[in-house]
């Protein structure tokens, strides 16, 4: 990629656009300033040359106007002198200076406005670099925020499903308890009502038994003596 397609990309950019689209903006601003870091690097370079280029475009130019007006000087005084030749002389290679002064001028005028676009680029450079040092640390640590956040939504979603199941379990307790309530109370409701009569005489009934139990034991004792 030449140095002018970069100079239009470069120029085109915007730092902040670029970051509010990227899905991860941490290592979009790590990989955009190792970027401008290495655009920077060429560009220093590049402008260097080309500022060069324009100190020796204009130092050409003015020495060629100089050379101008020293011919035209030395033609004055040959006319002064009354050295019509000399004079022509003078004219002749000022004229062809002249013309030479023209494309000088030329050369100088391209040189600097390459000077200046590179100037512009590095520049912008330099601003955009600056920029993304200032908001790197300020998108780092949201970052850092953003995942601690993230941690503890994790946590309390866990938390939440906690209380769910146990929110569960009381309402099976709830319902197991119910269902031998109710087989209880059935089984109370089945059962026969007590006899109270039954049971008094069952008392009786075994009194007696163990009165004529009694009896025959004293008999059987009377009876061995």
């Amino acid at each position: 990629m030449s140095i002018l397609k970069r100079f239009k990309d470069i120029m085109a950019s915007n730092i902040n656009a670029l970051l509010d689209k990227a899905e991860n903006p941490e290592k979009m601003i790590d990989q955009y300033m190792r970027n401008l870091n290495s655009d920077l690097g060429k560009v220093k370079a590049e402008t260097a040359s080309v500022m060069a280029e324009r100190q020796r475009a204009k130092r050409a130019l003015n020495e060629c106007k100089a050379d101008i007006e020293k011919l035209q000087i030395y033609a004055i005084k040959a006319v002064e002198a009354g050295n019509d030749e000399d004079a022509k002389k003078f004219l002749e290679r000022k004229a062809s200076l002249t013309a030479k002064q023209m494309e000088l001028q030329e050369a100088y005028s391209l040189a600097d406005a390459n000077a200046e676009r590179m100037k512009e680029m590095h520049n912008k450079l330099v601003s955009d670099i600056r920029e993304l040092e200032a908001r790197r640390s300020m998108i780092k640590g949201k970052m850092r925020v953003a995942k601690t956040q993230e941690r503890l939504n994790k946590i309390s979603s866990s938390i939440t499903g906690t209380n769910d199941s146990m929110s569960a379990f009381a309402q099976m307790e709830e319902k197991v308890n119910k269902a031998l309530d109710e087989a209880n109370a059935m089984a109370e409701l089945n059962s026969n009502p007590k006899d109270d009569l039954e049971d008094l005489m069952t008392k009786y009934e075994s009194h007696h038994s163990i009165d004529d139990e009694l009896a025959a034991l004293k008999m059987q004792i009377k009876t061995d003596e």
